[in-house]
């Protein structure tokens, strides 16, 4: 059994600092030295990168939090200046990748950068940080599950549960499963597929966006604030799109031959005939 210590990590007189934020900071920092590292590996220019990823950051962020908003506009037209408050929690992370996915393949497309290569580069980035950041949850008392008197259970306060569930203090910790199973999709990309689907541009992506929503569909199962498309479960039937999606663009993407010498970079990806073959 395990509770949160509390949402503020440091407190100076009337400025306080959370964990939700600096969890996030934490994410962005490793994630960004992860991938500025296997952009040098694969000989693509890391300060581009970079601008690459503050983009996707920022815009990620804004997209998961109007996704969320979305989806409770009930509460948040009632107090509009909440939606600011992003320290609260209430960011989907479907809307993050939507927005920062998107805001990648633009500008790549504008500056003709090999798009493809940079969504490889940072995926596995992206599955870090999703397990270092959904600790936020733990600190916020959010996104937990059901009642449960597993071995791991989650203690919390009687004003962070549901009224219909008041009379329960333990539930399912189901930030600390998709933690660690994104943990395992970044172990997955990072020493097994990585350098296997490096002449595949864009194989790398596929692969992250199916393992992903294999473990945020079962996990949102557990989930008792998930937010609704009608009676359904908005993420779990994002999640079914999306691995759908993948599965089949990466079985295609895996049976298009490669072409030999410079590898098979997609349409519209850059790189060109006179680079070094990698080592």
């Amino acid at each position: 059994m395990f509770s949160s210590p509390g949402a503020v990590a440091i407190k100076i007189g009337p400025l306080a600092i959370r964990w939700y934020g600096l969890l996030i900071a934490a994410a962005v920092l490793f994630g960004t030295l992860l991938a500025q590292r296997e952009a040098v590996r694969r000989r693509e220019d890391p300060d581009r990168l970079l601008d690459v990823v503050v983009l996707a950051v920022l815009v990620g962020l804004v997209g998961a939090r109007l996704y969320y908003v979305a989806f409770n506009w009930a509460d948040y037209s009632l107090h509009p200046f909440r939606i600011l408050a992003v320290w609260e929690g209430g960011l989907a992370i479907h809307g993050g990748l939507i927005a920062g996915g998107l805001a990648v393949l633009l500008y790549g497309r504008a500056k003709r950068l090999p798009m493809l290569a940079y969504l490889d580069i940072l995926v596995p980035s992206v599955a870090l940080g999703q397990a270092i950041g959904r600790w936020g949850n733990f600190f916020n008392q959010e996104a937990f599950g059901t009642p449960t008197d597993l071995i791991w259970k989650l203690y919390i306060a009687p004003y962070h549960r549901p009224p219909h569930l008041a009379n329960f203090e333990y539930f399912h910790p189901t930030f600390l499963y998709e933690s660690l199973w994104n943990l395992g999709v970044f172990a997955l990309l990072y020493w097994a597929l990585r350098r296997r689907l490096e002449d595949r541009p864009g194989a790398l992506t596929l692969a992250y966006f199916a393992l992903y929503s294999i473990g945020r569909f079962i996990v949102e199962g557990f989930r008792i604030d998930s937010l609704m498309l009608g009676p359904l479960r908005a993420a779990q039937v994002m999640s079914v799109a999306l691995f759908v999606a993948s599965a089949v663009a990466l079985a295609v993407r895996l049976r298009r031959p490669i072409h030999s010498g410079t590898g098979d970079r997609g349409p519209g990806v850059g790189g060109g005939a006179d680079r070094e073959p990698r080592t």
